[in-house]
């Protein structure tokens, strides 16, 4: 995962996830406002498994990746069997990618077998799986101690949006803020992991004051100096700042858009024709009264006439 792209490909498979459950959310909740409740998973049309053989494949690719295609011999170990310390990364990220198989693989039987307990287990896997993810960012073996730390911490902090509100999902899963809250937490993890690969092994786009540094076979940015180094986490936390607010925006707009397209119609009369309304039918029942009694006094002339000729 130590190059642009470990960072760039299993970002884009976050973010893409993250939008596919941001988008059904959304539509979901403007179809049914009432009776919403949002799912672990949504099943495409064509194949009900597409979503999670999809976080299948990418996590299958990412451990081939980090343990077979990435190392110089096409394996992770030494000759004796031991896990060297170079390759300590590579293990920490595949377990991180075994978890992630784990939760669609589990999720998938669990549909099959038709449990009662299907939607608590499967987000509860998820829930697992977000949290294999922040213990081995955490406490990487990798040393994240220049602006490469920085981005690391605040990816953890996404990570941590995404586990709790997976977890408060199993308790409130009528909730459409928390599903809405989950599914941008993980799109933005993709973008911002996107957006780590890019800064951090573009040297283009490194901070001034920072090199490349050959670390293990590893490039690690590096700064020459305190001030440089805290001038370029800084400018990490700027960045993130921009791209907080840029999301919400995003966000918002979806929302906005999908309410109009997939949202209830709903009438909205003003009070004063209601009004005039409730006064025309008043008016005209007292017309139609009036008339009737009209009418009824007409009937009982006739009726008194018709009497009198009688007795003549």
């Amino acid at each position: 995962m130590g190059t642009l792209v470990g960072h760039v490909a299993p970002g884009f498979g976050f973010l893409l996830i993250g939008l596919w459950h941001l988008f059904n959310h959304i539509k979901l909740h403007a179809l049914n406002p009432k009776s919403y409740k949002g799912p672990s998973w949504f099943p495409s049309a064509k194949f009900r498994y597409l979503e999670l053989v999809l976080i299948m494949a990418g996590s299958t690719a990412s451990i081939a990746m980090e343990l077979f295609i990435g190392p110089d011999r096409h394996q992770p170990l030494d000759p004796d069997g031991t896990i060297p310390s170079n390759h300590l990364h590579n293990f920490e990220h595949s377990s991180i990618s075994m978890t992630f198989f784990l939760y669609a693989a589990c999720a998938i039987v669990l549909d099959r077998a038709h449990v009662q307990a299907q939607f608590g287990l499967t987000q509860l896997l998820g829930a697992i799986a977000f949290a294999q993810q922040l213990l081995l960012f955490h406490l990487h073996s990798a040393d994240h101690m220049g602006p490469e730390g920085q981005y690391h911490l605040l990816l953890q902090l996404l990570v941590l949006v995404s586990l709790s509100t997976t977890l408060i999902s199993i308790g409130l899963p009528t909730s459409f803020l928390v599903s809405f809250v989950r599914s941008l937490s993980i799109f933005f993890q993709g973008l911002w992991l996107i957006v780590m690969g890019f800064a951090l092994w573009t040297p283009s786009l490194i901070p001034k004051g920072c090199y490349m540094n050959d670390e293990d076979g590893h490039m690690v940015v590096r700064c020459s100096s305190n001030e440089a180094l805290h001038r370029a986490n800084s400018l990490v936390n700027i960045q993130f700042s921009w791209f907080i607010i840029a999301v919400t925006l995003f966000a918002v707009s979806l929302y906005l858009v999908l309410v109009k397209l997939y949202g209830e119609k709903v009438q909205y009369f003003s009070l004063g024709n209601e009004d005039e309304e409730s006064n025309d039918d008043v008016e005209s029942q007292k017309s139609g009264a009036f008339d009737h009694s009209k009418s009824f006094i007409h009937v009982g002339k006739i009726f008194s006439h018709n009497h009198n000729d009688m007795e003549r």
